[in-house]
């Protein structure tokens, strides 16, 4: 588990409002505002981290509750490094065990799985919020969603969970550069999209199916490629790397090729084109 670094608050006077990312960061500060006390689906991504970050800033302690989805959809070490992410930022945080196994629609893996999901994890979430006496449901996501493939975000409109970096106008490098200035650990992290990202969709996902997923990639990681994706073709693992990387995961071939095939691959590939988020979209 990585040292989570005591962050230092920025001198309000060192923030030049002529710089768009700080005018930026005050419209975000406004959306905070508004929103009264918060709970927030944190990852632990650097997204949601951010998003912590200023709601803890803006709001005080007492009216901020992050709460971590717990599921097979997740690798377990990444719940566990929100949790410990969000006690460094000295968040109150809660563990909630997701239940998105349970949903017909989520398990069928159609292309608008995503829908599914979200209208399940947000559902709880604005229960647990009224049970807390908390205003509002908020989420990490940015402006750059929406030039991708997200039926999630239909779900949270439908739900009426507030979105305040995207409504502030951040994009990913807004995101990180503002995670930079503050400090924040996770201001370079690598993307991290849930387990079910790696299945093609209409193939059936299950929790043994996602468990070797997760395993093949932390596999990889420990292997020294921290951006990484395995996409699940049954037997296939289609493995993506950055193209910088590529020549690298060749040279190490001999030795995840084999570690793979023990998870229960019959085949393991390298795909030519390299790692890009969402490359399981481009065939719809």
């Amino acid at each position: 588990m990585p040292d989570i670094p005591t962050i230092a608050m920025p001198h309000a006077g060192a923030r030049n409002a002529a710089d768009p990312l700080t005018a930026k960061e005050r419209r975000l500060e406004e959306i905070l505002a508004d929103c009264g006390s918060v709970v927030l689906g944190y990852s632990g991504g650097v997204d949601s981290t951010l998003l912590l970050r200023k709601a803890l800033d803006v709001l005080g302690h007492e009216r901020v509750l992050a709460v971590t989805a717990a599921s097979a959809t997740y690798d377990a070490g990444e719940v566990d490094e929100a949790v410990a992410l969000a006690e460094g930022l000295g968040a109150a945080h809660v563990r909630l065990v997701s239940g998105e196994l349970e949903v017909e629609g989520f398990i069928r893996n159609p292309p608008e799985r995503c829908y599914y999901c979200k209208t399940d994890l947000y559902g709880d979430l604005r229960e647990l919020a009224a049970r807390r006496g908390l205003q509002t449901v908020i989420d990490g996501s940015h402006a750059e969603d929406l030039l991708d493939h997200r039926p999630g975000l239909r779900a949270l409109d439908e739900q009426g969970i507030v979105s305040p970096l995207k409504e502030a106008g951040f994009t990913k490098a807004d995101v990180r550069a503002l995670s930079r200035r503050l400090g924040l650990p996770t201001a370079d992290k690598p993307a991290n999209a849930c387990l079910a990202s790696r299945f093609p969709y209409g193939e059936p996902i299950d929790a043994e199916s996602l468990s070797r997923v997760g395993r093949a990639e932390r596999i990889l990681r420990e292997a020294g490629f921290p951006v990484v994706r395995v996409r699940h073709h049954g037997p296939v693992a289609r493995i993506e790397v950055p193209p910088a990387d590529r020549a690298r995961l060749l040279e190490v071939a001999d030795r995840i090729a084999p570690a793979l095939k023990e998870l229960g691959y019959v085949w393991v590939a390298c795909d030519l084109e390299g790692y890009r988020s969402g490359s399981m979209n481009e065939a719809l």
